[in-house]
């Protein structure tokens, strides 16, 4: 989401990190370039003007000046100073009202208003374990109402239906009654968009808050956007008492402007974010944690929460279990590596949070495509069991069926053959040697110092 943005300020920030001593020369040339690469970042103007201003004023203090490591604490400065532009810490929905919870969803067409219903439903029966309802309440939009009923049944929700004929504000009474007999925890309710804010939609959707009176008001918009996000977010806030906004398509984002512009222009937390087009891509946010990451510092807490939700328990007990006894990791356990690897969103989900991306030179990361994983684990899938655990029994001919088979070359069974005998080697190290077996055994697939050979 902060690539650019990120390669941009992680170059600055690391030239005053180390440094003894800080000038008030040197300050004002590393914060002409924080402003120069937020505005390249699409942050609004304001925005800009306010953050460098609150920078500036606690970088000159005593807090850095008078630091023993004014490098380090003018970092931290910045980090705060991010942090507080984009709310401080993450608000939560408000659950504290007689059931169903209403929850209304607005923002422009095309912004992801119903894909975001279904997301969020999936959050809030999985992570939160409420029983949710849907309803579509735009009657304009044509295929809307069945387009939310199949994200429904993709995430397990209750979907109440409706159709073009009716007012949506009859749509939504009907909606909150099932879902009361129902025993619904959570009424989501999807509304129409326009191309463009309008009176008549304005109109519409205030007639719609005062007929159902939701507890949660979410402004859905479009991260990619840019400035037009906060514009559009501070007209609808104007319009509706807005309680959260949804940044969606964060992941085509490289800029990271919006995320910075719209609490600051509306005044309003961003509750979630939308990182992928998958079902259960929807983030809460955590203003702290985006920081660090547009600082290049990473976001480890989301990494291990990520890992903590898509990783197969049971699995990786027994592959501990079979490396400590010294038996051989074979193909299929790789297999289920990848596997649990691209459960939490492959190499890029990974990499987004690891610290010290931004030092990675583009060439480099632009190589990693995504389709390596998922390439290599086609070629195990078009090996027999008794391949997968016994990879001495590939020779040539094996090998080009395998390749046959994947609609590969088999030169890339090769390849993978050798990634595969470096982790079966690295496997190896960390049963005979515990923690210290398996360092030295990454130590030489990186070659003493590198990226890791599957990343290369």
């Amino acid at each position: 989401m902060f690539e650019s943005l990120t390669e941009r300020l992680s170059s600055t920030i690391n030239r005053v990190r180390g440094r003894g001593r800080l000038t008030e020369s040197n300050i004002s040339e590393a914060l002409r370039e924080v402003r120069v690469a937020l505005l390249e970042a699409d942050v609004a103007l304001p925005v800009v003007q306010a953050l460098i201003q609150r920078i500036k004023v606690r970088a000159l203090g005593q807090e850095v000046m008078k630091s023993l490591t004014p490098g380090q604490q003018l970092v931290k400065v910045v980090r705060d100073e991010l942090t507080n532009t984009m709310g401080a810490q993450s608000v939560d929905l408000n659950f504290n009202v007689p059931a169903p919870a209403v929850i209304l969803m607005a923002g422009l067409q095309g912004a992801g208003k119903t894909t975001t219903v279904g997301k969020l439903a999936k959050h809030l029966k999985e992570k939160r374990k409420k029983k949710v309802m849907v309803v579509s309440a735009d009657v304009y939009r044509p295929a809307a109402i069945e387009q939310l009923q199949t994200l429904a049944g993709q995430v397990g929700a209750i979907f109440f239906p409706s159709d073009a004929s009716q007012k949506p504000e009859a749509i939504v009474r009907a909606a909150i009654e099932d879902a009361k007999k129902s025993f619904a925890d959570v009424l989501i309710v999807d509304t129409a968009g326009r191309l463009a804010i309008d009176k008549a939609m304005m109109d519409e959707i205030k007639a719609l808050h005062a007929a159902v009176n939701p507890v949660e008001t979410l402004f859905v918009v479009d991260a990619m956007t840019g400035q037009d996000a906060a514009n559009t977010a501070k007209a609808f806030n104007e319009a509706l008492p807005l309680t959260g906004v949804v940044l969606t398509k964060t992941d085509g984002d490289a800029r990271g402007g919006a995320v910075l512009s719209v609490r600051y222009i509306t005044g309003k937390p961003i509750k979630f974010v939308g990182v992928s087009e998958k079902p259960d891509g929807l983030d809460v946010f955590h203003p702290d944690r985006a920081a660090s990451r547009i600082l290049d510092m990473g976001d480890v807490l989301s990494l291990v929460e990520q890992v903590e939700a898509n990783v197969d328990k049971e699995k990786a007990q027994k592959l501990a279990e079979k490396v400590a006894k010294g038996r051989r990791f074979d193909l299929q356990d790789m297999h289920d590596q990848f596997e649990q690897m691209q459960n939490m969103g492959g190499l890029h989900g990974l990499m987004d949070k690891l610290p010290g991306m931004g030092q990675i030179p583009g060439q480099v990361k632009d190589q990693i495509t995504g389709r390596e994983i998922p390439r290599m684990m086609a070629i195990i899938r078009s090996m027999t069991p008794k391949e997968r655990r016994n990879p001495d029994l590939l020779n040539g001919s094996r090998r080009a069926r395998i390749a046959r088979g994947a609609g590969l070359q088999p030169q890339d069974v090769n390849k993978l053959m050798k990634q595969y005998q470096q982790m079966e080697k690295m496997m190896g190290k960390l049963g005979r040697g515990g923690m210290k077996g398996m360092l030295r055994g990454m130590k030489g697939m990186m070659g003493g110092g590198g990226m890791p050979p599957m990343m290369r």
